[in-house]
């Protein structure tokens, strides 16, 4: 696995994206914005030094790259600060270790979702597909409350007429649950080519963080659904980076991924689950490789499917196996995994989830700390949250203490102490 600092940002796609984002922007605006971000940060900064001064005190912290066996940290105005100055709670962090907030990178927000990702250390989760009709309230939470997690998303996502997802709206339609079924609307797809830019517009409209692309023609899911053509693939994919926006792809067979790497998008929301054969692997994870995408595990997301027999979204037997396959042969081969589970209503669950995808991650070959690293440091950086993901000063106090040493044992992650996000602690879900 690349170290999180190794995000090849001269290579072919990153280069690409990053020239394209800078175009969107331009100079002017971006001065701007970062004039307004100076101007915020001058006129908060005397509430800041005045806000209380929270100490964890003698805690083992992994820091999204690298571990300090006995350190203190220390949490002023919502950001981590110097230990210098006067304490007004100290925590005793003895025998436990602090980890920046993890970060899921591939979920699907609903009502409650976010307060269940906090509870279990969740502090940011990258949505890949919320309706408009849900993701103006989900946003508004995260913006204005510090006891749900905070939220990026795509808004609504590229894929054909009554493609995937199209075949779960039924399901959702059917729990009676009111914010499901507010979901269970038709929503917005590509017809072809000719109306990516007008999509991609719309999306922009919307505040898309990123962008995603569906490439599934329902194999996977012993179906078949219609699919976006690689020429439509293509066409969203330059739109989308013209706009500025990062791409990301539903690709989840060796056929449908090749399509996503001829189209030039910049990273995967899942494995693949298709190949059992070494050679084929091998040549798939070479041009992942060459082409510097990232790809997120999901692992968790092709271990429950494959045990719905029956539902829509089911996958098909041996797509676990496969899928923990591919990762296998991605993080051998360097190219960056970050950890995401595919968290629903249903499962994976928000929250807990993740901890289970982070021990899977353990399985395929990441040492402990490279699997802390997927769901901190790695995620952070591949979507541009420069201010969370690492324990240092000045960056957001989004934090989680654990009891015992998550970076020899991964499975230590799931003992909860404490939560902040924000510089708010929040209370830590109950013991089982």
């Amino acid at each position: 696995m690349t170290s999180p600092t190794s995000n090849q940002p001269n290579s072919g796609r990153n280069r690409r994206w990053f020239l394209a984002a800078t175009a969107a922007a331009g100079v002017g605006v971006a001065g701007i914005a970062a004039g307004a971000r100076f101007l915020d940060a001058s006129a908060g900064d005397a509430a800041a030094n005045n806000a209380p001064r929270t100490r964890i005190r003698d805690v083992r912290v992994f820091d999204g790259r690298d571990v300090r066996e006995r350190a203190d940290v220390v949490i002023q105005g919502g950001v981590i600060v110097g230990s210098a100055g006067p304490i007004d709670l100290d925590i005793d962090g003895s025998g436990k270790t602090l980890l920046p907030g993890l970060i899921d990178a591939h979920t699907h927000v609903f009502d409650g979702s976010l307060a269940e990702a906090l509870r279990y250390g969740v502090t940011t989760e990258l949505d890949m597909f919320c309706p408009p009709q849900v993701l103006a309230a989900q946003r508004r939470l995260a913006a204005e409350r510090d006891d749900v997690a905070d939220l990026r998303s795509p808004g609504t996502l590229a894929t054909a007429p009554g493609g995937h997802p199209s075949q779960l709206l039924a399901v959702l339609a059917g729990t009676g649950r009111p914010d499901l079924v507010a979901a269970a609307k038709p929503f917005d797809t590509v017809m072809g080519p000719a109306a990516a830019a007008a999509f991609v517009e719309a999306r922009v409209a919307e505040g898309a963080d990123y962008f995603k692309i569906v490439i599934d023609d329902g194999a996977m899911h012993g179906t078949t659904l219609p699919a976006l053509t690689p020429e439509t693939v293509t066409a969203l994919t330059d739109a989308a980076h013209a706009a500025g926006l990062r791409v990301i792809a539903h690709a989840i067979t060796a056929r449908e991924v090749a399509i996503a790497l001829d189209a030039g998008v910049d990273g995967f929301g899942h494995v693949w689950a298709d190949i059992d054969d070494d050679a084929t692997m091998r040549r798939l994870v070479d041009r992942v490789r060459a082409d510097g995408s990232f790809v997120i595990s999901t692992l968790a997301y092709f271990e429950a499917t494959e045990q719905q027999a029956g539902s829509a979204d089911h996958t098909g037997h041996g797509t676990f196996a496969n899928a923990m396959r591919a990762a296998r042969a991605l993080h051998e081969a360097g190219v960056p995994l970050l950890a995401g589970t595919d968290a629903t209503p249903f499962v994976p669950a928000h929250g807990v989830g993740l901890h289970h995808e982070l021990a899977l991650l353990t399985q395929v070959g990441l040492t402990p700390r490279q699997a802390l690293a997927a769901a901190t440091s790695l995620p952070a950086e591949y979507f541009d949250l420069a201010d969370r993901g690492r324990i240092a000063e000045g960056l957001r106090a989004d934090l989680v203490l654990v009891a015992g040493d998550p970076t020899r044992d991964i499975t230590a992650t799931t003992a909860v102490v404490d939560v902040w996000r924000r510089g708010v602690r929040a209370t830590p879900r109950p013991s089982n």
